[in-house]
């Protein structure tokens, strides 16, 4: 299985991004002013960014993103917001959503290792798509280890399309999110541009 092992912290300054929006609360130290550069980009450079911003933020790789984009594209509503609204809902991003990872790649890998049971059935696919009245929760002999422990003091507040909480180890998917539930910096209708040339 291809896994992106981009460094982070560089990562997130080539694209303009901060790490928070990944999880990570280190900030880089260098100066913004010396590394940036002065040439102006194109239209197709601003575009390609904006998809490198959305496949880095939620871990997906050029294939698994087309894919979900020609998908989006066969939804009714718009383009731009479907892919959104399609990626916000793989259960690796979810189980981030609901605190179950203090990062996006942790919640990949809590997904991968079978911690996170859905609809009292384990699932193990990261790229898993939820579905409203779904129960997403943290598998019963994982819950005493001390990394869902250390999570469980730090609670995160869950998004308006899901109920629970963290320290309970469960929520339910009450509907599938809208644009306004989204809060990553990417602008959606400058990849919709690209992919329709």
């Amino acid at each position: 299985m291809a896994v992106n092992r981009d460094p982070v912290l560089k990562k997130c300054r080539n694209l303009g991004i901060s790490p928070g929006v990944l999880g990570y609360s280190k900030e880089t130290r260098r100066d913004p002013k010396r590394t940036a550069r002065r040439a102006k980009s194109s239209e197709y450079a601003l575009q390609l960014k904006e998809k490198q911003k959305a496949k880095f933020i939620y871990g997906v790789l050029e294939k698994q993103f087309r894919l979900t984009f020609e998908r989006a594209e066969r939804m009714k509503g718009q383009t731009g917001e479907n892919l959104l609204v399609l990626l916000e809902s793989r259960l690796d991003n979810v189980a981030f959503v609901m605190g179950f990872g203090e990062t996006r790649r942790q919640a990949r890998q809590i997904v991968g290792h079978g911690h996170v049971y859905v609809n009292g059935k384990r699932v193990d696919i990261p790229s898993y798509r939820v579905k409203p009245g779904d129960m997403i929760a943290v598998k019963q002999k994982s819950r005493s280890s001390e990394m869902f422990k250390a999570l469980a003091e730090n609670p995160k507040a869950f998004p308006g399309w899901i109920t629970g909480s963290t320290a309970a180890f469960e929520g339910r998917i009450e509907r599938l999110p809208i644009r306004e539930d989204i809060d990553i910096p990417v602008n959606e209708t400058l990849i919709v541009e690209l992919y329709s040339k």
